[in-house]
């Protein structure tokens, strides 16, 4: 089975996202509308994003969104992807369950 395409700064491993460093990426409940993030200001403290670059395209269920302020963020299946900045070595979950509207991001 192929891999589906996916930005070259995002791996999986046993199902979960994950950056090219192996940090865990995360997804936020609150984001209700597809490939709009909910997390502004203080929450972008704590839960980074999942940066695109200006010259990054959409790619089958990954899709680049642009932030309220006009910064690009990426998106798999209409979910914004975040970090969580408690996790400081690759593998790290720390952001798991969190407010209980935070999770790991898998495929």
């Amino acid at each position: 089975a192929q891999t589906p395409a996916m930005p070259a700064t995002v791996h999986t491993m046993n199902g979960m996202l994950m950056d090219a460093k192996g940090m865990s990426l995360y997804t936020f409940d609150n984001d209700k509308e597809a490939n709009k993030s909910a997390c502004a200001g203080n929450c972008l403290n704590n839960w980074p994003v999942l940066k695109a670059e200006a010259s990054d395209k959409d790619m089958g269920d990954w899709k680049v969104i642009t932030r309220d302020d006009s910064s690009k963020q990426w998106a798999y299946k209409g979910k914004p992807l975040y970090y969580f900045m408690m996790d400081k070595a690759a593998g790290d979950k720390l952001g798991e369950g969190r407010g209980m509207v935070w999770h790991l991001a898998k495929l």
